[in-house]
């Protein structure tokens, strides 16, 4: 077990324990916290998703996305009735429908997530730890950036860390959790493995695959890789090219512990289809 991850648990623990006994003055016990340990690893996955696992065990781990540019406030609306009839992890929207995504989902349980320095990466760190900050004034309780591609692929990876680490303060100063992008359709595994490092050395809560807008998304053999990589101490996001259950089952099993998919609809759908035919399990 990572000690960082042994040494959040402590703390928590420590926490609770103070409010239980009505001691005052004993820190802040925020949603976050208990999301980054849920969250990293792979043991949620085999305790979520074991022969019990309903429709709604599978929602709980997808981020319900919609990212394209055309979207309109009804698309954004649309996703969001979605997100909490079916109880997806997060709807994950452009910047520019944090607020409004925010209202539609008020008093619902799902979060907003939304993206940083979209979809190249390219910005300067204090422009995306900006962003984020504004974002989450707006009501983003997660955020997805991608990272300095170019510095990474000009092996300057300190640039790297800095960048992410920009971020990660704006994030965790709120709370918020951190997801990086590293993008891999657009990295050798080399370039893989040194943007999972810099994302845990800054502070990340999850490394990411991908924005979905290069020229591919999520790998089972990326996941796998960026889950070696991390090991329990950081989620790993699945994003782009998700189409069903299957493929979400197959980057679960890889080390994945979160999905981001436009077609979270129907991977629960395919999901209660599964349980109605097994089992008489209700959603």
């Amino acid at each position: 077990m990572n000690p960082n991850y042994d040494k959040l648990v402590d703390q928590i623990t420590d926490i609770v324990l103070a409010k239980l006994a009505g001691e005052e003055n004993c820190g802040s016990f925020c949603t976050a916290d208990v999301q980054r340990i849920v969250d990293a690893g792979a043991e949620r996955i085999g305790i979520v998703l074991g022969e019990t696992a309903t429709a709604h065990d599978w929602a709980s781990l997808i981020d319900h996305t919609l990212l394209k540019p055309e979207a309109s406030e009804s698309d954004i609306r649309k996703l969001c009735d979605e997100a909490a009839q079916f109880g997806f992890a997060s709807v994950c929207v452009n910047p520019a429908w944090v607020k409004r995504a925010s209202e539609f989902l008020r008093g619902t349980g799902v979060p907003v997530c939304t993206v940083i320095g979209f979809p190249l990466g390219a910005t300067l760190p204090d422009v995306k730890a900006f962003e984020a900050r504004r974002a989450i004034f707006n009501g983003a309780r997660e955020v997805d950036m991608v990272i300095n591609i170019g510095a990474l692929k000009s092996g300057d990876d300190c640039a790297v860390e800095d960048d992410i680490r920009a971020v990660a303060q704006a994030a965790h100063e709120n709370g918020v959790l951190l997801k990086v992008i590293i993008e891999t359709a657009l990295l050798t595994d080399e370039e893989k493995v040194r943007a999972c490092l810099a994302s845990k050395n800054a502070g990340a809560d999850f490394v990411k695959t991908s924005t979905g807008f290069a020229k591919g998304g999520a790998t089972v053999e990326d996941v796998s890789l960026m889950r070696r990589t991390v090991g329990s101490a950081l989620g790993v996001k699945a994003s782009g090219g998700v189409k069903g259950i299957d493929d979400a089952r197959a980057m679960f099993e890889a080390g994945a512990t979160r999905i981001g998919a436009s077609v979270g609809v129907k991977i629960a759908q395919e999901a209660i289809g599964i349980i109605s035919g097994s089992s008489s399990a209700a959603y």
